[in-house]
């Protein structure tokens, strides 16, 4: 039996605008990603400026990619997410309102300081003290958004989906604000409160876990809703999603010492940190096999729904990068990986195979939901976006291994007299190829995002006022 239990609309308009943000900030982060790509090819694009070379360009790509297509992604869909699985309005529409124009004005603000030079130079954590600050109380809003609609739920109980977000808002706000702890000497630069070693510990603490929490838990959460929404298949085992949750947010925060390998971090931390990783895999790969095993009595439907097959690649991707990031934790294999392009590689199997493509399904599924229409504009141009976005992907991993591995050969072989064989700049020759296969790589997942953009114009544009607001009408069909 079909019932409506209140005449009340879901909080969508916040959830439209952090959707279409996802689409623009994509677009921007990673067209800027195939620029520096580029000026690796050809250094003449550094255009001999300041604030156009690699080195100031290179951390607003990761924070446009991170923070501003990913952010916004994980602010949408967790959104959207709480409020249908709660059967409840979020707590409340200003604080909402204000999470959306605060995180654009951090990323606004990344986007001016980043090219000028201002930075904290702490990897994923650039943005100097006045920005953090103001990403901080953004990020309590959040919480107390997230957090105060739970409270009000009409279920009994809290959807799966909703720990994993919950996790990520709560370990993120921890891991950002003590690693950002820091003297400031002026308005646009500050020093860390650490120092040395204890400084890169708690980097690569926060620097890892913001893979493993941003960019891993938070889209957990994602995967646990869009796969069996998009499937309409319930998820394979609830109690296997139970602990995965927390076998996975036991283990991520002690691996971040694996990017210290061969440092001057004390050799105990080292060891902990590859254990640690070492294990982690058990549990990743425990939430990449619940979602696989969702599609069963499914799989059919992967032949004409572009949408799911996005969100099944990714968990193959997701698979395929929490194996290798374990493996190149063991010390041995990190003695030939780290610094190189492989390093690279690994990164983007996750970035662009797992993150981006969720993300990317997670928004075909909402957008036409959002704005009262039956379904996107055009399947033709979903898929070909999906077959873009893959080939984009294998391209860029698959050169960055081949660079990676040369590199790490190269910079180790010695001579008989105990000299190096080669120099640093015949090492860079040989990746040269790689580097112009990566650009290309990235030229053809940027170039989906194009595609993606059109597609969300024209859905939107047909859609309705009226529908659209109908669209935010709770209704739930039979009891639970």
């Amino acid at each position: 039996m079909s019932t409506a239990i209140s005449p009340t609309a879901y909080n969508y308009k916040v959830v439209r605008q952090f959707a279409i943000m996802t689409v623009v900030w994509g677009i921007l982060g990673m067209g800027l990603g195939v620029f520096i790509a580029s000026q690796l090819v050809w250094p003449q694009l550094n255009l001999d400026l300041p604030w156009t070379s690699f080195g100031r360009l290179r951390p607003l790509h990761t924070n446009l990619v991170i923070f501003a297509f990913g952010g916004c992604a994980l602010f949408a869909t967790s959104y959207y997410v709480v409020q249908r699985t709660c059967q409840t309005r979020l707590i409340s529409d200003s604080l909402a309102a204000f999470t959306f124009w605060g995180w654009q004005a951090v990323i606004v603000s990344a986007l001016i300081t980043l090219p000028m030079g201002y930075t904290t130079t702490k990897e994923y954590a650039e943005l100097e003290w006045p920005i953090a600050i103001l990403l901080a109380i953004v990020w309590v809003t959040y919480a107390v958004v997230f957090f105060g609609t739970i409270v009000k739920r009409k279920t009994k109980h809290i959807y799966v989906g909703n720990w994993f977000y919950g996790a990520f808002i709560l370990v993120t706000a921890m891991l950002h604000i003590v690693n950002h702890i820091s003297l400031p000497v002026s308005f646009f630069k500050s020093y860390s409160a650490y120092a040395g070693a204890t400084d890169a510990m708690i980097q690569w603490w926060y620097g890892h876990n913001a893979v493993g929490f941003f960019l891993t838990t938070g889209f957990l959460g994602m995967m646990y809703y869009f796969v069996p929404k998009q499937a309409e298949r319930p998820i394979y085992s609830y109690r296997l999603s139970i602990v995965h949750f927390w076998a996975l947010i036991t283990l991520y925060i002690w691996a971040g010492p694996h990017h210290l390998h061969y440092t001057a971090l004390p050799d105990w931390a080292q060891s902990l940190g590859m254990v640690m990783s070492i294990i982690l895999l058990a549990p990743s790969w425990g939430g990449m096999i619940n979602g696989m095993m969702t599609l069963s009595g499914a799989w059919h439907k992967l032949r004409t729904d572009p949408i799911l097959r996005f969100l099944v690649v990714s968990l193959a991707f997701y698979g395929m990068s929490t194996f290798e990031g374990p493996m190149m934790a063991i010390k041995t294999v990190n003695s030939l990986s780290h610094y190189t392009d492989w390093t690279i590689g690994h990164v983007h199997a996750g970035a662009l195979g797992w993150v981006a493509m969720i993300s990317i399904g997670a928004v075909y599924h909402m957008i036409p939901k959002l704005y009262g229409r039956a379904q996107m504009h055009s399947i033709g141009l979903i898929n070909a976006h999906f077959w873009l976005a893959t080939i984009g992907t294998v391209l860029y991993i698959a050169s960055m291994w081949v660079n990676g591995i040369t590199q790490g050969l190269m910079w180790r072989a010695i001579n008989d007299d105990g000299t190096l064989t080669y120099s640093f700049v015949e090492a860079l020759q040989a990746s040269h190829p790689g580097y112009i296969v990566r650009a290309l790589g990235g030229a053809f997942f940027a170039s989906g995002m194009l595609l993606m953009a059109w597609n969300v114009l024209r859905t939107v544009r047909a859609s309705k006022p009226a529908e659209a607001a109908a669209a935010e009408q709770i209704v739930v069909v039979g009891a639970h």
